[in-house]
């Protein structure tokens, strides 16, 4: 394969070991996502085996959630530091203990403690991931590996409720978490052999204010998100209000911290590149989008349109299946032709997907719902390889590790306040509503949900145009 075929010019590690360091972050990579997606699956399962009040279970996923979002970007900044190889090896022991101890459970208080240190060690894999596939493959082969990983979670996510619920029909809950382990250990091994130690800047203070103003942001604003499900009451809103007030005074005092650091947690000087920082706002904006789309298409499948569990799960596979589609082919594309230009027509395609999907009829058959989801996958497919290549090479490689926590961030940052967006929405249509929301009164707040995150990636549009412009402008 060309991707393990050396050349006289290449940067980056030579193929055999380029070979073992791939199999070990994308080993590492389906485990985590993998992770997201089948436990939502088992909620009830554990809910019944722990004898817990079924709200109290939505922890399991926020506590991993949280955990994460707190400490991506001091993970990001900590790789440059401790090296690239100690701690993705030291996030994947972490994930994989906590993923034993999620598995050896017996209590809802445990489960969720354990859930949280699973959250913090995919923190230290995932804030690093593009960074080592970046310090790992040559120049010339890294849109073609960005490609084949988004390939690796569009597939991860389409299969992992599937996926779980074969394990939940043959096993108990428990072998969701301890299935982790085996991959772990694997994982662990090759990550030792293959990931490089180097870049390593020693005797550098850590940013720990800048560590504790970032975790505070991230963690209200995700706390901020869970509160804006439900906005009926005051006390509701008040702790919403609470909570993102806290994040933007936290954000704020995070960014002026990083500006008068002596070692910064997070250089603002990376974005002094427009290329950089238009690449890191086109994915956030297109990841606002997605985000609503992920929250909203259920409701609509199921309240609305009236289809079972089992069929609005089959009918989003279409989106994961689009990305499949066109995430290598962009990754391929985008070694050869300018990403903005290939990142610009996929958001195209998305933004047209996602209107299509808002303007569905009351009673659509379901292939006329699976053709424009599809067009959505492949719209995302076609942008993300080549707007994560865009944003990668424009640092230095070494600080790939801050510029891959930017886009760990942005995507957490993007997906949340898109859920957030479908919550007030929701709440919004509940206020105004006797009882519960009628399948009209739903299908038109997720149509209006639609329509914000069409027009959240035609922003991301007008965006990436513009860098192509700049760009032109330049050359």
């Amino acid at each position: 394969m060309e991707l393990f075929a050396d050349r006289p010019d290449d940067d980056g590690l030579p193929g055999a070991e380029r070979r073992l360091a791939m199999i070990a972050v994308m080993t590492a990579t389906a485990m985590s996502v993998l992770d997201g997606t089948i436990i939502n699956v088992a909620l009830p399962s554990i809910a019944r085996a722990l004898h817990s009040p079924a709200a109290a279970t939505i922890w399991v996923v926020n506590g991993f959630l949280l955990a994460a979002a707190m400490t991506l970007v001091a993970f990001a900044a900590l790789a440059s530091r401790v090296g690239f190889r100690v701690q993705y090896t030291a996030g994947l022991a972490v994930f994989t203990l906590a993923s034993l101890g999620c598995a050896l459970s017996s209590s809802l208080g445990v489960l969720t403690l354990m859930r949280a240190l699973q959250g913090v060690g995919a923190a230290a894999i995932l804030s690093i991931g593009p960074a080592v596939y970046r310090l790992v493959f040559p120049t010339r082969l890294l849109g073609r590996i960005l490609g084949l990983n988004a390939l690796l979670v569009a597939l991860s996510t389409a299969v992992g409720p599937t996926v779980g619920g074969l394990l939940l029909t043959a096993l108990s809950w428990e072998w969701l978490f301890a299935i982790n382990v085996p991959l772990g250990l694997l994982s662990l091994v090759l990550a030792w052999r293959a990931i490089p130690q180097k870049p390593v800047r020693t005797g550098e203070p850590f940013d720990i204010p800048g560590a504790v103003l970032s975790a505070v942001a991230m963690g209200a604003l995700i706390l901020a998100t869970d509160a804006c499900a439900d906005l009926s009451t005051i006390s509701a809103r008040l702790s919403a209000a609470g909570y993102g007030l806290l994040a933007l005074a936290a954000a704020a005092a995070f960014i002026w911290r990083q500006g008068n650091a002596r070692q910064p947690l997070l250089p603002l000087d990376l974005f002094a590149s427009r290329r950089f920082s238009l690449a890191a706002l086109t994915s956030l904006a297109s990841f606002v989008g997605q985000g609503i789309a992920v929250i909203c298409l259920p409701f609509l499948f199921q309240n609305a349109y009236g289809y079972s569990v089992f069929a609005a799960a089959m009918l989003f596979t279409a989106w994961p299946i689009g990305i499949v589609l066109a995430a290598p082919q962009a990754g391929k594309l985008a070694d050869r032709y300018p990403p903005a230009m290939l990142s610009t027509a996929g958001l195209v395609l998305l933004t047209l997907g996602l209107a299509a999907l808002a303007l569905l009829p009351a009673q659509p058959p379901m292939w006329d719902i699976a053709w424009r989801e599809l067009l959505c996958g492949v719209g995302f497919g076609l942008f993300q390889s080549p707007n994560n290549r865009e944003l990668l090479g424009n640092v230095s490689r070494e600080r790939s590790g801050n510029a891959s926590g930017v886009l760990a961030v942005v995507r957490t940052f993007g997906q949340c306040f898109g859920a957030a967006l479908v919550g007030i929405i929701l709440s919004w249509f509940a206020t105004g509503a006797a009882t519960s929301l009628t399948a009209a009164q739903d299908a038109q707040a997720m149509h209006l949900t639609l329509w914000v995150a069409a027009c959240a990636t035609l922003l991301a549009v007008v965006m990436s145009v513009n860098r192509i412009q700049r760009a032109a402008v330049t050359a």
